[in-house]
């Protein structure tokens, strides 16, 4: 008996650009018409233009490769118009020193929406991996700034992995911080992603203290499938987990993201 869909629309997929992705643009699409989802957004790791010289993550596409991914993904849109819409968006940190630049790069480039993952609060090179488990408060605070200035800037569509701060210090001081990053995103009016990856796969996150904190917050979620596989762009078990951690704190989910942000403002 085919199973009932339980979320139709999943905005966050990667690509092989990334280097540590799978699989064809094309077979992650036909997996979301398999699966009946209806809208799939891919947001593989932004290119970034760093001032610092022979540096360059090993986590994300190249500059050079942003024009040959949205051209495969328009071409895709055309082909695929009848059966699903794809959008075509990126995962970007903030960076602040770097972000006039970046602002440039992405400028008519046909990318669509933006997510936040701050995988570096403090930058990069040389910023600590933000998933690394410590107890450094400074680091934790950054990451709070981090993402409330990223929100602030109005081109982001939504943050993922939100919770993705892997914080093992005083306990009442991760609260309070979290806090603040909920209540700073809710006020730029953006979701918070439930982060299905991170579910699967026994990640430090998604945090229910930190769920309770949006729930409590009448912060909004969106379910994002983190997909760096086809077959993960829809789980149907994880995806039922995660619809059950959003009921239990009251948090309503959302399918729906406002993908004018970024048209509107560069």
């Amino acid at each position: 008996m085919k199973q009932e869909n339980l979320i139709h629309a999943n905005y966050h997929t990667h690509t092989v650009r990334c280097h540590h992705a799978e699989g064809s643009e094309r077979e992650y699409v036909e997996e979301a018409i398999k699966a009946g989802l209806t809208t799939l957004g891919f947001a593989d790791h932004t290119p970034y233009i760093f001032h610092t010289k022979g540096y360059y993550s090993s986590f994300r596409m190249r500059p050079e490769e942003l024009e040959g991914y949205v051209q495969v993904l328009r071409a895709l849109q055309e082909e695929y118009k009848d059966r699903i819409s794809i959008l075509i968006g990126l995962e970007a940190e903030h960076y602040p020193a770097l972000w006039q630049d970046y602002c440039k790069l992405i400028k008519n480039s046909g990318v669509q929406y933006l997510i936040m993952g701050q995988h570096f609060a403090a930058g990069e090179p040389g910023g600590k991996y933000s998933g690394r488990a410590d107890d450094d408060e400074e680091r934790l605070k950054s990451y709070v700034d981090s993402v409330i200035g990223g929100a602030q800037t109005g081109l982001f569509s939504y943050v993922a992995h939100p919770d993705i701060i892997n914080f093992t210090g005083d306990h009442d001081l991760y609260l309070a911080e979290m806090e603040r990053l909920v209540q700073g995103v809710v006020k730029e009016g953006l979701p918070l992603e439930l982060n299905i990856l991170g579910l699967r796969e026994g990640r430090s996150y998604p945090r229910e203290d930190f769920l309770e904190l949006v729930g409590k917050h009448h912060g909004k979620m969106i379910i994002g499938s983190d997909a760096h596989t086809p077959e993960h762009v829809y789980d149907h078990e994880t995806v039922r987990r995660a619809v059950a951690l959003a009921e239990k704190y009251g948090i309503e989910l959302t399918e729906r993201i406002d993908t004018t942000r970024l048209q509107r403002l560069l």
